[in-house]
Formats: C-alpha cells, structure tokens, sequence
C-alpha cells in the first residue's frame, strides 16, 4: 500500500497555486493521471520520486516512510529507488542505447530482454542523437524499468509512439508489470489509451489532478 498526502506550491499561469493530493493506492496497482495542463501532474510525480521537497506532507510506502515533513523525514531518490520516465526522456547524449541499461543494471540476461521488448535490440550501439523520437522514449523506459523498480514514475510514456508501436510496447508492459510486481502511476492526457495496460486481476484506477 502506498499512502500520500502532500502540498506543494506550483506556479501556473493564473499564478502561484497548492497542489493537494491526497489518496491511498494499493500495491501492484497502476494509477492514470490526468488533469489540464499545469495542473502539477509532473511535479506529483517528482514529490513521490524524491526529486521536489513538498512544503507538508507525508508518503509511506509498504509502511517504510518516504516523506514525513513533521518529522523531517525525506528519503533521497537514491534511497527511494523508484523508477522515472521523463517527459523530456532525460537520456545522456554520450551513452549508447545499452550503455543506459548497464548504467542502472549488471543483469546481461534482464537487459538483453529489455532490449527486445523495446525493438532496440538492432541499435545497441546508437546514441540518442540518432535515434528517432519514438526509440528514444523506448529507451527512456527501458532505462527506468532496468533497475526492476516496485514503484514506477511515468511522465506521458507513450507520446512519440505511433499507435502499432504503442499497442505492442503496452502489451509487454503489462506482462513486466506483473511480473515485478511494480505499483505505476502514469500521466497521460489520453487515459483512455492505457485501458489496456493492466494485467487480468491488476487494479487500474484514475487520479484527477486540477488545482
């Protein structure tokens, strides 16, 4: 079970606002994010990760406190060792596609499977620069599930795919998040097009962000 209820300021075009959240969400669970533009949806997701200091609030996951303001607890993102998939991709321009998967695991066998699920197996020794935008959010996955993450942090994953690509990348989501037994929470501005991302019996539930 992972429990958060957090404030944080954000400034928006109409000005500086709070974004509240607050919800329980159950383990293995995968949760849609929406909500207009400037909402805080990507900073949500950076409070839980670790990367933005919310000015109250607390997150606890599997009972381990990740955030507690009262009691100055905050966890480095290190120490939370939660999966991110940025919107920007945040990839390292001078690492190769297999480079970013050996940066976060030592496990040949889990990358070689990485690799082929995202079709980049062919591009191992490209660097971002000359991968298409759709390769590049691939790898930009695959980097964040290389560590085998129980939390998954994704920022609009799916944005450069076409629609062939995106069906079969979701596809084999479903099957790692199973697998690994992940809790994702995933922004979309389409959350309709992750209907399917769920494994038979796994929890899918929505997350409406509009401060």
């Amino acid at each position: 079970m992972i429990s958060i209820n957090i404030e944080k300021k954000i400034k928006t075009y109409q000005g500086q606002r709070i974004l509240k959240v607050s919800g329980e969400f159950k383990s293995e669970s995968i949760t849609k994010i929406h909500g207009p533009s400037g909402a805080g949806k990507s900073t949500f997701l950076k409070v839980i990760a670790g990367f933005i200091q919310p000015e109250q609030g607390n997150i606890t996951v599997n009972n381990n406190a990740w955030l507690d303001t009262v009691s100055k607890i905050s966890l480095s993102p290190q120490k939370r060792m939660a999966g991110f998939v940025f919107q920007d991709y945040a990839l390292f321009p001078n690492m190769t596609v297999k480079e970013h998967l050996e940066y976060a695991t030592a496990d040949n066998e889990w990358i070689k499977h990485l690799l082929e699920i995202g079709k980049l197996e062919t591009l191992t020794t490209h660097k971002p620069q000359y991968l298409s935008g759709g390769q590049q959010q691939r790898l930009a996955i695959l980097r964040a599930l290389a560590t085998k993450p129980q939390v998954l942090l994704m920022d609009e994953p799916f944005s450069a795919l076409d629609p062939e690509n995106k069906l079969a990348l979701i596809t084999e989501l479903k099957l790692i998040f199973q697998e690994l037994k992940t809790t994702v929470f995933i922004v979309s501005h389409n959350p309709q097009e992750l209907d399917g991302i769920a494994a038979d019996g796994a929890i899918l539930s929505e997350l409406y962000i509009n401060n």
